[in-house]
């Protein structure tokens, strides 16, 4: 089958665009807000995009929440969504009044970020704690705003919980990701493939 974006008459109970382009890792944003409240909520539009330095991103479809404080605060964390934490990270979604605390929601732990003032979920077996560079939001073909709006940010610290570093790695079949796989379905990663890349490019 084929079917044009535009149109979207893909003939399907529900548009596959996010079942073809997954499994996709949870940003779990945790972000304050200028009165002080926390504020907790996943993202899979999020994802690594850079190494030197180490810079994430997550996207919001909608100008919600965690875009708002990023944008007023200028920092953010992002929690390590892992099997174990799967039903807690699906309550901390739910779309609730701003100044609402999904760690409280969602019975976990708001611990402070120790170079940036936002909070990160303690109970996760890593966290990133990030200062924001850039907000964009995203254009169409036609150069038009769209209503998706990514936020890009530097890393500057990382947590880990020791239990998940096994021979000096950090051991994701222990840490055990939960992964965004389109609809309302979700996936893990084991068992892990180990591929090296080849030596030289190949020719021909």
């Amino acid at each position: 089958m084929f079917y044009d974006t535009e149109s979207n008459a893909h003939g399907m109970a529900h548009d596959p665009f996010k079942a073809i382009v997954a499994p996709r890792p949870i940003g779990w944003i945790g972000t304050r807000g200028r009165d002080g409240s926390n504020n907790l909520s996943p993202y899979s539009f999020f994802n690594a995009v850079g190494d030197r330095p180490k810079m994430v991103m997550f996207s919001s479809s909608g100008r919600k929440d965690s875009l708002r404080n990023a944008a007023e605060t200028g920092v953010f964390t992002t929690s390590f969504a892992s099997r174990a934490l799967l039903e807690k990270m699906s309550v901390s979604s739910a779309a609730v009044p701003y100044g609402t605390d999904e760690f409280q929601l969602s019975g976990l732990t708001a611990v402070d970020g120790l170079l940036v003032s936002a909070p990160f979920v303690g109970e996760a077996v890593a966290a990133l704690e990030c200062r924001v560079t850039m907000i964009t939001t995203l254009r169409d073909v036609d150069g038009a705003e769209t209503d998706s709006h990514v936020v890009f940010g530097q890393v500057m610290g990382v947590h880990i919980d020791e239990a998940v570093i096994r021979n000096g790695r950090f051991d994701l079949a222990l840490a055990d990701p939960i992964l965004r796989a389109g609809y309302m379905d979700y996936a893990g990663i084991t068992p892990l493939i180990e591929l090296a890349r080849p030596s030289q490019r190949p020719t021909g």
